[in-house]
Order: structure tokens, then sequence, then C-alpha cells
């Protein structure tokens, strides 16, 4: 049996968990910007999924709105520790399935835990799609709901 690419993982966890999603293939972009104009959405709907790792050896997604960054003082108290760090590109593959640049919670190879940033909420957004030069829209609060995402105020201004 053939292991499912990074597209047919997301569009496989999408459908279990009832998710409405358009996947979408594009070129390579240079800058968010780019990415958003060639998607026709403002950046701030480009969702960066980002793996994170924590003190312990597990890890989480943080879901932040491309005009934005992850706040780490922010992202500690929600989460209720003193230390968290992005891992290297090795170690985040190993975490999710996925390359940098492709990662996101759906088809994940193990469900850590979602924080997501409030500003997603009621938004049709576009995050990475497991493979590179592909994204996925989706309902913003949709999938917040099924991943039972931890919503918060985790970013600060770029």
């Amino acid at each position: 049996m053939t292991a499912l690419t990074g597209t047919a993982r997301v569009a496989a966890a999408a459908t279990e968990l009832g998710l409405d999603i358009q996947l979408v293939e594009g070129g390579p972009v240079a800058s968010l910007e780019e990415a958003a104009a060639s998607l026709g959405i403002e950046p701030s709907h480009v969702i960066k999924s980002l793996v994170v790792k924590r003190k312990d050896g597990g890890f989480l997604f943080a879901l932040v709105p491309g005009d934005r960054q992850i706040s780490w003082s922010k992202l500690r108290t929600v989460v209720g520790v003193n230390k968290l760090s992005l891992p290297d590109a090795h170690t985040a593959y190993e975490a999710t399935g996925y390359e940098r640049g492709t990662i996101t919670p759906l088809g994940s190879s193990t469900a850590w835990p979602v924080y997501a940033d409030e500003r997603m909420r009621g938004r049709r957004v576009s995050l990475g799609a497991g493979a590179h030069h592909t994204t996925f829209f989706v309902d913003a609060d949709e999938l917040l709901a099924a991943l039972d995402a931890t919503v918060a105020d985790i970013t600060e201004a770029n």
C-alpha cells in the first residue's frame, strides 16, 4: 500500500472531520503579499501553521495570521509553560510528517494540540496543504471547532 501524499492526508483528514475545504495549487511566490494576491485574499487571511516544541518534548500547532507573528510571552501564558521554541526543520518533519512550508494540523502524523490566534475567527482562510505550492481554503470557525483549538490572543504585529 502506498502512503498518502501530504495533500491527500489533508483531504482525508478534512473529510474525517467533516470540513469543507477547497484545495488550490499555485506556483512559487516570493512574499506573503504575493501569496495573498495570487489567492485573491488579504495577507491576514493567509494562516501560517507553525509547529512549536514544548520543554517536555511534546509539540503544539500555532495558527498565526500571515500579517502577524507569534508573541512568545502570550503563547507561553496561554499554554501554561515557561519555555517554547521553534524546532529545526528535521524535528518539525518528525513531529508532523510535513516539511517546513507545508505544515498543517490536518493530516499531521500526530494530532498535536492547536492554539490559534483569535483574529482568525469569522474569516475564510487559507493554510498550507501538506505539499509545496498547495493551499486549502476553509471557514476558520469550522476549522477551529473541528480541531478543538484553543483560541486566544497569541500574536503581535510584525
